[in-house]
């Protein structure tokens, strides 16, 4: 099962990234958890200190490897390089084992007009459609906030793609213009997960403006997941009830999308 986490910047979709990758690594899977958002938080969430955390180099800004695996270094304009390098073993050489989960830092693949056509958004693409289509591991993957990956091709042939949506109708406007990006590149499972519910009231708001999304479920706000940040634990670990909510998220994920 390959899964996007999206939504608006602030919602809480790292969090959501990291708890589904502990829930189903504590299910004996084998899970590789990617961080393709710049702002890379994804190893603080799996609860990685954050003076190690800031010591993990992006793949994409790996200039050696980049220029192992195509034949080109980043930067260098006007040369060949390899369209199709080789990805399979860069899980196992480059991700961190955590709690279960293998955590690869991707970085993201860079916006057009920017040298988009280059060997580090080769080298990203080229693995991200590995782990999607090839690897037999459940992927995670936490997606940049906002719309933009969707027009990059990052998400292309998940099995599904998560918006995560927080009360408030910013966050509730941001999914339905990646429900209207989605479409356009072809993905079929698109579900909403709302997070940091504080009342009946909130729920209903985002019901209401959200039509006929799937919801797979609802997280409560919870002070004890807000404060995991500040000790860098997982947020899975710290509030029961929050852990307890992405089960159930999870088992209705799993209903749409079978495991096999």
């Amino acid at each position: 099962m390959k899964i996007a986490i999206s939504g608006k910047g602030g919602t809480g979709k790292t969090t959501i990234a990291a708890c589904l990758a502990r829930y189903y690594a504590n299910k004996n899977y084998k899970v590789i958890a990617v961080d393709a958002d710049p702002d890379a938080n994804l190893a603080s969430a799996l609860g990685v200190d954050y003076k190690t955390a800031l010591k993990i180099t992006p793949l994409i800004e790996m200039k050696d490897l980049i220029e192992e695996r195509t034949g080109a270094r980043p930067g260098e304009y006007g040369t060949f390089f390899k369209l199709n390098p080789e990805v399979d073993d860069i899980p196992q050489k480059f991700g961190m084992d955590i709690n279960g989960v293998k955590l690869l830092v991707a970085g993201t693949v860079k916006a057009g007009g920017s040298g988009c056509y280059c060997p580090e958004n080769v080298l990203l693409k080229s693995l991200f459609r590995y782990l999607v289509v090839r690897s037999k591991e459940i992927v995670i993957m936490d997606m940049e906030a906002g719309i933009e990956h969707l027009g990059r091709g990052t998400c292309e042939n998940m099995d599904a793609l998560i918006v995560v949506v927080e009360p408030g109708l910013k966050s509730i406007q941001t999914a339905l213009k990646i429900r209207e990006m989605s479409l356009d590149i072809g993905i079929k499972n698109l579900f909403i997960v709302i997070n940091k519910l504080r009342t009946g009231d909130e729920e209903k708001l985002i019901r209401e403006n959200l039509g006929d999304f799937i919801i797979l479920g609802k997280l409560p706000y919870s002070e004890k997941v807000r404060e995991s940040d500040l000790i860098s634990s997982s947020p899975f670990d710290v509030d029961p009830r929050f852990s307890k909510s992405i089960e159930k998220i999870a088992a209705c994920l799993d209903r749409f999308i079978a495991i096999k």
